[in-house]
């Protein structure tokens, strides 16, 4: 806001200034849904709220607010944790959701060309329509938009043979705060020619520059699917069968969900799931291979669990027997999106650690929780073969759930053992504290002179991830 001028002026100057047709693009009053995203942060209603159809018209709007200096807070499908799409008082929201569509499958090149705002959900369809694959999956795909997916580095349940959304996007376009459009939609893989820049972007929670269309890398469609429930003894044992699983399953491996013994038991408390497993064990691992050759698939995935059985690193087994069967596996897993009901108010975190001190980690992560607030309890699952867990942490029967404290005993435990405070949620607000516990001052220092430098008015989500 420039000096001599409140709030109120410099809202209404920028009003003023704008073209009939983003006049057109406002919509007012703003509907609740565009108060906040999924954090557990209060709603913040934006001073207003637009929603463009084109790049051009996004390219106008950053202009004139640039040239005003009004906050502008890029949304997607609001799905976000962590508040990175949460409005900003005085503020205005810019929805994508209007710009949704896909305007070219390019089987040759195995792309698919998309607007930001489309949901993940119909790039997926849309690909298996066309007889291909687009591997990014995760709970919210009804509902959360291609762009922001993008815009958080989104990963998912198939991080280990896809990669996260970074490596899945070959192109993108991206308005930057003066309204300079860059058309970066390259289709090549091998395209070596100077910066990368839409590396730039992506993970960057719209305070870069709002990506308004993008290139995505798509795969064949998995020719049959197989999955396992096991149960294990200790966390030695899931080592050694995620070790079997990459040397026997080679790039068949498509997911490795790992659930501890807190975890299985809530899940099992949710209405309509069942446990496939009969028996007392200590962790349960999803395994899920994807192949092209059902017979030759089939016979790799039965005698790799043959050898972890012979071996003595798997107690029982459920082998799926149908695509109905995968997704009763996954069932299990993803049963923590109903938790809220079973288990009240609680607080969801995402964190990164190496692998082999997941089960360290979550054993003083868990000591740490009931240090910092009697009677607190925790649980633990996840993706865990790429360096991913998930844990909620809630204290039971209570309607305000005390997120300072439990937020440090958690990322003070990351920071112990030298993890990320986050693997695939982003930063948005929630974590900015945290941040300097992941990346060092060095780090930081740049991250600040890129976001001056591309948002000199510090316009684009001002407040999120870091400040310049």
């Amino acid at each position: 806001m420039r000096a001599g001028r409140d709030s109120n002026q410099c809202l209404q100057a920028f009003l003023d200034d704008l073209p009939d047709q983003l006049c057109a693009s406002r919509i007012d009053p703003v509907p609740p849904r565009n108060h906040n995203d999924w954090s557990a942060l209060s709603p913040q209603q934006p001073a207003a709220l637009f929603c463009p159809r084109t790049t051009q018209d996004v390219a106008m709007l950053l202009q004139v607010a640039n040239a005003h200096q009004i906050a502008v807070v890029p949304q997607g499908g609001l799905t976000g944790l962590c508040g990175g799409a949460r409005p900003i008082a005085g503020g205005v929201a810019l929805s994508l959701e209007k710009m949704t569509g896909i305007e070219e499958i390019d089987t040759a090149a195995a792309t698919m060309t998309v607007l930001a705002g489309t949901p993940l959900e119909v790039v997926q369809n849309a690909a298996a329509d066309a007889g291909v694959y687009f591997p990014l999956d995760l709970g919210a795909r009804g509902s959360c938009a291609i762009g922001g997916n993008a815009a958080t580095n989104a990963g998912g349940n198939r991080v280990i043979r896809y990669g996260m959304m970074r490596d899945l996007v070959l192109g993108l376009e991206v308005v930057l705060a003066d309204g300079t459009v860059i058309d970066a939609t390259s289709k090549l893989i091998k395209n070596n020619t100077g910066y990368d820049l839409r590396q730039m972007f992506i993970g960057s929670e719209g305070t870069l520059g709002v990506i308004t269309r993008l290139v995505l890398r798509l795969y064949p469609l998995p020719g049959c699917t197989h999955a396992a429930l096991c149960g294990l003894a200790d966390y030695g044992s899931v080592l050694r069968l995620l070790d079997g699983a990459r040397r026997k399953l080679g790039p068949t491996l498509s997911a490795f969900e790992v659930m501890w013994p807190d975890y299985w038991q809530v899940a099992c408390e949710v209405p309509g799931v069942r446990d496939p497993l009969q028996g007392q064990h200590v962790f349960r691992v999803l395994i899920e291979a994807q192949g092209t050759d059902e017979d030759a698939d089939s016979d790799r995935f039965n005698a790799f669990l043959e050898d972890m059985f012979q071996a003595s690193v798997v107690e029982d087994a459920v082998l799926s027997q149908s695509i109905a069967d995968v997704k009763a596996f996954w069932g299990v897993r993803d049963a923590c999106a109903e938790f809220k009901a079973t288990l009240g108010p609680h607080l969801a975190y995402d964190v990164g650690l190496p692998t082999g001190q997941a089960d360290d980690f979550a054993k003083d992560c868990a000591v740490a929780i009931e240090m910092a607030v009697l009677g607190a309890r925790s649980v633990y699952y996840g993706h865990v073969a790429d360096g991913n867990l998930h844990l909620l942490a809630w204290l039971p029967g209570s309607d305000d759930q005390p997120a300072k404290a439990l937020d440090a005993a958690v990322y003070a435990t990351v920071r112990k053992f030298g993890g990320s405070v986050s693997a695939e949620h982003g930063i948005g607000t929630t974590k900015k504290p945290y941040l300097q516990y992941s990346r060092s001052e060095a780090e930081m220092a740049l991250m600040r002179r890129i976001k001056t430098a591309l948002d000199p008015n510090g316009i684009l989500n001002p407040g999120k991830v870091i400040d310049a």
